[in-house]
């Protein structure tokens, strides 16, 4: 079965994968050849179809009401996503970010910070470009997890 596409950029990257798994097997295609076989995959008659249907907007890497895992201040925590607002052009991501348990973000031992709810910029890599003095992003988002509702 294949993987409903959303986006223009999720159509390019397939049509990048034909392009290489062809090129694998010695056959050669043009990008635009590619894309009318993704348009094919998707069941439209061609790209041009398949493009006007597609919405032009960036993926987004995370959701309001996600529970996600990861690193905060190279402390992990599991949480959910209260809020997340498209910057540069979908080129960055601004999130909240609530853990479920508060999270030290001191690593001395004679005094602690806790930290509840978090906001950061993260890129499509949901990987934030703020960085520690040795050079650790501040978050990491590693995983989002399933809803278990």
């Amino acid at each position: 079965m294949v993987s409903p596409i959303y986006t223009r950029d999720q159509a390019k990257a397939r049509a990048r994968s034909i392009r290489a798994e062809l090129q694998s097997e010695n056959i050669h295609v043009n990008h635009s050849t590619a894309l009318e076989r993704v348009a094919k995959e998707q069941g439209y008659d061609n790209w041009n179809t398949l493009s006007a249907c597609l919405s032009i907007q960036p993926e987004v890497p995370v959701q309001v009401g996600d529970r996600v895992a990861g690193a905060y201040l190279k402390q992990p925590f599991v949480g959910t996503i209260y809020a997340v607002r498209s910057c540069n052009k979908g080129r960055t991501f601004k999130v909240s970010i609530e853990f479920d348990e508060p999270v030290d973000v001191v690593q001395f031992e004679s005094f602690t910070n806790l930290r509840k709810r978090i906001n950061a910029e993260i890129s499509q890599g949901r990987t934030s470009y703020a960085k520690t003095g040795d050079g650790v992003p501040h978050l990491v988002i590693a995983k989002v997890m399933a809803d278990s509702s």
